[in-house]
C-alpha cells in the first residue's frame, strides 16, 4: 500500500459540505433494512450475519465518502 493511502485510511476525516447529511441518509436506510430483516426473519446465526454485513456495508459506504472527497 502506498504511504499516501495509509495516511488517508488511518486518519480522522472531519465532515465537510453535505457529508454529514449523506452519512445520516445512509444510516437511516440501513436501519430501515435492519428493521425489515428483524421483522421478517427468525433470530438465528444467519440473521446475525445479515445484520453484520449490513453494518459493514454502511460503514464502507460512509468511508467511501470520507476518504475520497
Amino acid at each position: 500500500m502506498k504511504q499516501e493511502e495509509l495516511e488517508n485510511n488511518f486518519i480522522y476525516h472531519a465532515p465537510k459540505g453535505d457529508q454529514t447529511e449523506r452519512y445520516q441518509t445512509l444510516r437511516d436506510k440501513a436501519r430501515e433494512l435492519a428493521e425489515l430483516i428483524n421483522e421478517l426473519t427468525p433470530a438465528s446465526r444467519e440473521q446475525s450475519v445479515a445484520f453484520t454485513q449490513l453494518e459493514t456495508a454502511m460503514f464502507w459506504a460512509n468511508a467511501a465518502i470520507a476518504r475520497n472527497e
